[in-house]
């Protein structure tokens, strides 16, 4: 039998213009309105206008691809399409547990807005960094990260995203250091990310604090179907459970590839990336190239991989 995943991205998928097209679905529409409502502020004008640098600022971010990727949610449901399990990348599993009936779409776009600020304020701008390298493997990098972390500038694996692509993120320092060591030791590429922070690093830390104290007064349920956590790549499923990953995920490595890997052990053989873009599309086909993969945003798309599924039924 076969068996889907619904799939949701992280930061670094965000368009201006996201949603847009989808403001004539009116099950859409709601999602939108309610973001705007739960936050207090035009979430969706900032998603469906800009300017660029204002959808950039974390706080902002993060609750607009929750909100892209619940509204497209939306209309999937619409066809009775079911997942198996659900995961997302960082950000993204807040989507995940939305969909798994964890977290109601109000609480979680409440939660990430504010995840997003404590974030940016855990590090101050230009004291952290994050790079992205290339063609090297997981335990090779990660004893770099270690000689530079003991040698007193901290630097940590970050996002573990698929063979041969894994991200760093630390200190400025460390991230610079680790960034020469590693091409020495003979990484392909290093490309410094855009961030405005150490994310996934233990620099996080007093933003998980904060997050913890927004957290508690959320109403947390068990997830129906399981959740990938990003922190284990292995399913949570009891609210206890899910409220300390998620406490845990801001200040811990992102395992996406082991998450891919587990979902194959499972049986999954339909990944079905929701939202904007369609970087985690390219992620499983990295770590999987015989499975089904689909990204959806709108309708049209919806309706092709439908088309397809029935086809191949």
């Amino acid at each position: 039998m076969a068996k889907v995943a619904f799939l949701f991205p992280g930061q670094g998928s965000q368009s201006v213009g996201m949603g847009s097209e989808l403001l004539s679905e009116e099950k859409a529409k709601e999602i939108f309105d309610e973001a705007d409502e739960r936050l207090g502020y035009s979430l969706s004008s900032i998603m469906f206008e800009g300017p660029e640098e204002k959808l950039r600022r974390t706080e902002n971010t993060q609750p607009a691809l929750l909100t892209m990727s619940t509204a497209v949610l939306s209309l999937v449901r619409e066809y009775g399409i079911k997942p198996d399990y659900t995961a997302g990348h960082s950000l993204g599993e807040y989507s995940a547990l939305v969909a798994s009936g964890s977290l109601t779409f109000a609480d979680a776009v409440y939660a990430v807005h504010h995840r997003g600020l404590f974030m940016e304020e855990a590090v101050p701008f230009g004291e952290g960094a994050m790079a992205a390298i290339l063609g090297m493997e997981r335990d090779e990098l990660e004893q770099v990260t270690k000689r530079v972390t003991e040698a007193g500038a901290v630097v940590e694996l970050a996002n573990l995203n698929c063979p041969g692509q894994i991200v760093i993120s630390g200190s400025a320092e460390g991230v610079e250091q680790a960034s020469e060591e590693a091409k020495e030791a003979g990484a392909k590429r290093v490309i410094p990310l855009q961030v405005s922070g150490p994310f996934h690093s233990s620099l996080m830390k007093p933003a998980a604090e904060k997050l913890e104290a927004v957290l508690a007064d959320l109403a947390i349920a068990d997830a129906a179907p399981p959740v990938i956590a990003n922190v284990t790549a292995d399913l949570v499923q009891k609210a206890a459970d899910i409220r300390s990953s998620l406490i845990e995920q801001v200040y811990s490595p992102v395992r996406w590839e082991d998450t891919v890997r587990r979902m194959l052990e499972l049986g999954v053989d339909t990944f079905v990336e929701i939202g904007s873009g369609n970087v985690l599309s390219g992620l499983v086909r990295k770590v999987q190239r015989r499975v089904n993969v689909f990204s959806v945003s709108d309708r049209a798309s919806i309706e092709a991989m439908v088309k397809k599924l029935e086809q191949e039924a």
